[in-house]
């Protein structure tokens, strides 16, 4: 059993080294709500996630002062809208404003699930919708949509891949008075799973029951902190020191998650294990992995590193909580990491490095901005080529890049927050539009025909 006494040992974590429970995010149903028009249905689902989530807000701050863990985000997740729009996919926005009201009204920081999922075809009322995603991206301040255009067992749909391009670069130019931030807004994704807390990527998936509870805790400085008393031990050593670090920061979620369950009346879904790093000094994945050896990260041998580390942080978390999802890793946002930011400054850290580093990690190129005046095509390719990747090694990868219009290399852009600042980086010149152009549906690999 879980109780008080289980997080004591934590206190310095928290008040020394940037411990919190990252976020806890409410999963909702949206399938009830569908009516006959899209006006009835924005309403139903305004009302539906007001009676959910009313006292969301509320618990996840009285269970703070209960236990003295900081919670840092209050979220929602919900069924990919565009499930719930087919009948009036054009009129999509009427319940993406309605969402964004409703966590306006609530107090939640994001709400995620204006969402689609065309990984291996994309239909006409799916069409429709992604094209409302610059516009409901550009006129709220909450929402938060993604596209799962792949996947290991249906391959990647390169059609979809040239339509998100596309709308990257709109929503860039639609947000440009604010560096493109609509862009932070919108992840597109491969092997996307159905149980994320962490935006911009959440959606409650459809296999999920009715209501449900995820966490996601972090603690990159924990860890940082716990490697710098043993600063000549060797790997081994290093790796056993990050599991034991990991159980105790899971432990902590493990239970935060099970008491706001109880209390909203939901179910305990999952916690998602990610070291989720902010652009505060001392909660860096980065600065772990310089505490490993590195000079700076996006030196040779900074992939082995991070491999190290996101298996040891899987492994400790495992052991400490019976329902273990999301995504399950540490992630490598450039805008959302002090170590990473100052590292794409220098130019020590380049688009190349921080694919290879995918390979090994959660999720994928994350929080990085590119020149305004990047073609389509060229933004379709960073999104095929990260897919692969996700598709090839049957885990989740995804994109979320900013085109920062006007902008050009060795430029910032600030969003403030936890989306933080970068500077923007280089991509290829090579022109990549007749491969993308051809479009198509890129085979599933042969592991995927395993059942």
């Amino acid at each position: 059993m879980f109780n008080k006494f289980d997080v004591l040992e934590t206190i310095d974590m928290i008040e020394k080294e940037h411990l919190d429970i990252r976020t806890v995010t409410m999963g909702i149903s949206l399938l009830p709500c569908i009516r006959a028009t899209a006006r009835e249905t924005a309403q139903a689902v305004y009302d539906r996630v007001m009676q959910k989530a009313e006292k969301l807000v509320s618990t996840a701050n009285a269970l703070s002062r209960e236990y003295g863990i900081p919670i840092v985000n209050k979220r929602v997740s919900v069924t990919p809208v565009s499930l719930i729009t087919a009948a009036f996919p054009a009129q999509s926005t009427l319940v993406g404003n309605a969402l964004d009201r409703a966590a306006a009204e609530l107090g939640i920081d994001f709400l995620g699930g204006y969402s689609a999922l065309v990984h291996k075809g994309t239909a006409d009322y799916e069409e429709a919708f992604l094209n409302t995603i610059p516009e409901v991206l550009a006129t709220t301040g909450r929402l938060c949509a993604s596209v799962n255009v792949g996947s290991s067992k249906s391959g990647i749909n390169v059609d979809a891949v040239r339509t998100m391009g596309e709308i990257v670069l709109r929503t860039a130019r639609l947000t440009g008075d604010r560096d493109g931030l609509g862009c932070a807004k919108l992840v597109i994704f491969c092997n996307a799973v159905e149980d994320n807390p962490f935006m911009a990527g959440a959606f409650h998936g459809v296999g999920e029951a009715d209501t449900v509870i995820n966490v996601g805790v972090s603690g990159p400085g924990v860890v940082q902190h716990a490697l710098k008393f043993i600063p000549e031990a060797d790997l081994t050593d290093a790796a056993e020191l990050i599991k034991r670090t990991a159980f105790k920061i899971t432990r902590a979620g493990q239970l935060i998650a099970r008491e706001a369950a109880k209390r909203l009346g939901a179910r305990f879904g999952i916690v998602d294990l990610s070291l989720a790093p902010t652009p505060a000094r001392g909660d860096s994945v980065a600065h772990i992995l310089e505490e490993l050896g590195l000079e700076v990260v996006g030196c040779h041998g900074t992939t082995a590193a991070l491999a190290m580390l996101n298996d040891a942080v899987k492994k400790g978390g495992v052991m400490a909580s019976s329902r273990v999802g999301g995504l399950s890793g540490a992630f490598i946002p450039v805008s959302e990491d002090i170590g990473m930011i100052e590292s794409a400054s220098m130019g020590k850290i380049s688009l190349d490095k921080l694919e290879a580093m995918t390979c090994v990690c959660s999720v994928g190129l994350d929080m990085i901005a590119i020149p305004g005046d990047t073609p389509a095509t060229t933004i379709a390719a960073i999104i095929a080529d990260e897919a692969a990747i996700g598709m090839v090694n049957n885990k989740t990868t995804a994109v979320r890049v900013i085109p920062a219009p006007g902008k050009k290399v060795g430029d910032e852009v600030s969003f403030g927050g936890l989306l933080g600042r970068a500077p923007v980086m280089p991509v290829h010149t090579g022109d990549a539009g007749k491969f993308i152009r051809r479009g198509g549906l890129i085979p599933a690999p042969i592991h995927s025909f395993k059942n």
